[in-house]
């Protein structure tokens, strides 16, 4: 039975209360055990909580602010990572940070992903995002091979090497978390109409050729080629790619939060362990109201629990 780590996340949003509205639906029953990372003394969210064991970072105080939410944001993090690294725990599921939150509290990284690569000792990572189910009756998985980045660097960062390292992270996600042995992978372009044979930019033929060449000496993986990114997520919804490679963030995520904001789920690929989120933010707008859905949350909660049987078969 997987044990999964679950952290909070940011005390001021929907984090504990998607996290108990998704375990109030799963149970040991369901194959998975559950351990809570992250403070106490959470308001009205904790009756709901009780009961399920707790790995404590700390109190939550309203007056404490950003500084100390984003203090016990990062210390459920770090624990979890420790949990995994020693075997405590199978995976980790992340409950949304406050990203500002993160830096007021002292923590250099940009997001989740390159936080938990750190901690994790991982040499490198592909963001990736699913939707197993989407309203569109297909299902939809990403890999971005930049992430927390502005726009204006991609083109500098994105080199050939970078693409096929990444590219391969993901992968090995497939075939191991997944279970597609023979995975078949469509690449968006960068530029609009993939550059249209060089008339709209040159990446997709001084970039994206060669480490598609690359790629494709794998003999047990399907390179479909390099798509206009207007377009290519109709082939991943109709069934013929297994996954969608984006060069920045935007380009993916933009689609996959329209048509399946509920279901998305962010997957860390390249760490020594699962790890997913909810692909949803803090909303502390709506936090406490009782109105957040738990989807996305329980999405990625069964899609951790997956991960975590299929790495045990692996091993």
């Amino acid at each position: 039975m997987p044990r999964l780590g679950i952290t909070l996340g940011d005390p001021r949003g929907i984090g504990p209360e998607v996290t108990a509205a998704a375990l109030s639906s799963t149970s040991r029953a369901d194959g998975i055990e559950a351990v809570l990372v992250g403070p106490r003394s959470l308001g009205e969210v904790e009756d709901r909580l009780e009961g399920v064991p707790r790995e404590t970072v700390g109190d939550w105080h309203p007056a404490g602010g950003e500084r100390l939410a984003g203090r016990l944001s990062g210390r459920a993090i770090e624990r979890a990572v420790a949990m995994a690294r020693t075997g405590e725990i199978d995976g980790i599921v992340t409950a949304p940070i406050s990203k500002a939150a993160l830096r007021a509290a002292g923590y250099p990284h940009p997001g989740h992903t390159e936080f938990l690569q750190e901690l994790a000792g991982a040499h490198e990572v592909t963001m990736m995002m699913a939707a197993e189910r989407t309203p569109l009756g297909g299902s939809l998985r990403l890999a971005l091979l930049t992430a927390h980045l502005p726009l204006r660097d991609v083109p500098s960062v994105l080199d050939a090497d970078l693409f096929a390292r990444r590219s391969r992270i993901a992968i090995e996600a497939l075939r191991v978390w997944w279970g597609i042995e023979r995975p078949r992978l469509a690449f968006a372009g960068l530029n609009p109409h993939a550059g249209e044979g060089g008339l709209f930019g040159d990446e997709e033929i001084e970039v994206f050729a060669p480490a598609l060449a690359r790629l494709a000496s794998d003999p047990e993986v399907d390179i479909l080629g390099i798509f206009p990114g207007d377009t290519i997520f109709l082939k991943a919804l109709a069934g013929e790619a297994d996954l969608i490679v984006t060069p920045y963030h935007d380009v993916g995520l933009a689609v996959l939060k329209t048509i399946a904001m509920n279901e998305g789920v962010n997957v860390t690929a390249g760490l020594p362990f699962p790890r997913t989120s909810p692909d949803h933010g803090t909303a502390m707008d709506i936090a406490g109201r009782g109105i957040a859905d738990p989807g996305a949350m329980r999405a990625a909660i069964d899609l951790c629990a997956r991960f975590c049987a299929a790495r045990a078969v692996a091993r």
